[in-house]
């Protein structure tokens, strides 16, 4: 009887060499801190890659990952060393901040725009959508810019489809009224409705690189990602975000973050939350500063 083809798979251990090659890696293109005691977890979650792909050894897969002038190998690299995991509402109060303290002094703007960036498999921006639809005014458009380094998360964000079992932490008329309910095929499933899809931009960007020109931001959302950084890139990120954001603009971060230290330009807020000082003039109907 003939045996099933079997991928091949890695035949020897992650040595100290092949681990300082990813550590360098995953540090100098997306500022990903690898540290010591952190070889099982690389190996394990290397070899799920080096399996799919039938590479036998991390040498051959370093070589694979830095060949690929695409740099879509990289980008599943770092797919596969960093957790994406994140949820609708999370970490609730952050949303609670911007519809009930930020969203009423942004009463006279024609624009609401928010930055999510880290927006991973896209729950987070959507959250910032439907928190804003049901309290701004008629008048005033919302526009999110959503960003992340893996194009794999993005893509799923731009589909909104997510099981009902992810939808557990949203408001019950929330998912009626801005989520279209499976049929048939689709059942268990919902997708956010496209006109909501609509207002939300899906964008690759790496924080630690220069970042291009953006138009400043009330609000930006960069939540649970410096965690991955050493106090270098940290100091090195929020020095770009803040750059980002337009005087009297808030930032978010993950609870389990702290930019105590780091930036002396920003003031604690709320836990998680820090704002750059307003300035002394007044904001136009559109945002602008006179």
């Amino acid at each position: 009887m003939h045996r099933a083809f079997e991928p091949a798979a890695p035949c020897a251990a992650l040595s100290p060499a092949d681990f300082e090659r990813f550590r360098r890696l995953a540090y100098e293109t997306f500022g990903l801190d690898l540290r010591d005691g952190k070889e099982q977890l690389v190996s394990a979650r290397l070899m799920k890659l080096m399996t799919k792909l039938e590479i036998r050894s991390y040498k051959d897969y370093y070589d694979y990952v830095m060949s690929d002038v695409s740099g879509q190998a990289l980008t599943e690299m770092v797919d596969v060393l960093t957790t994406n995991h994140t949820s609708f509402l999370r970490e609730s109060s952050h949303f609670e901040f911007l519809v009930e303290q930020a969203l009423p002094e942004w009463s006279r703007r024609s624009r609401i725009r928010v930055w999510c960036a880290a927006s991973s498999t896209g729950e987070e921006p959507y959250s910032i959508a439907f928190s804003l639809l049901d309290k701004v005014s008629r008048s005033q458009t919302i526009e999110i810019l959503a960003t992340d380094i893996s194009t794999r998360v993005l893509e799923i964000a731009r589909r909104g489809i997510y099981p009902n079992s992810r939808l557990e932490s949203l408001p019950a008329d929330w998912t009626r009224k801005y989520l279209l309910r499976g049929q048939n095929q689709s059942e268990g499933l919902f997708r956010v409705k496209p006109e909501i899809r609509a207002l939300i931009q899906f964008e690759r960007l790496n924080l630690v690189e220069p970042l291009p020109k953006l138009e400043p931001f009330p609000a930006i959302f960069c939540r649970n990602v410096m965690i991955y950084f050493d106090r270098l890139t940290q100091e090195r990120v929020v020095k770009q975000l803040t750059a980002c954001l337009e005087p009297g603009g808030y930032l978010f971060i993950g609870h389990a973050e702290s930019l105590s230290g780091i930036d002396g330009q920003l003031r604690y807020v709320k836990p998680a939350i820090y704002r750059k000082p307003p300035a002394q003039s007044t904001a136009t109907e559109d945002g602008r500063r006179a």
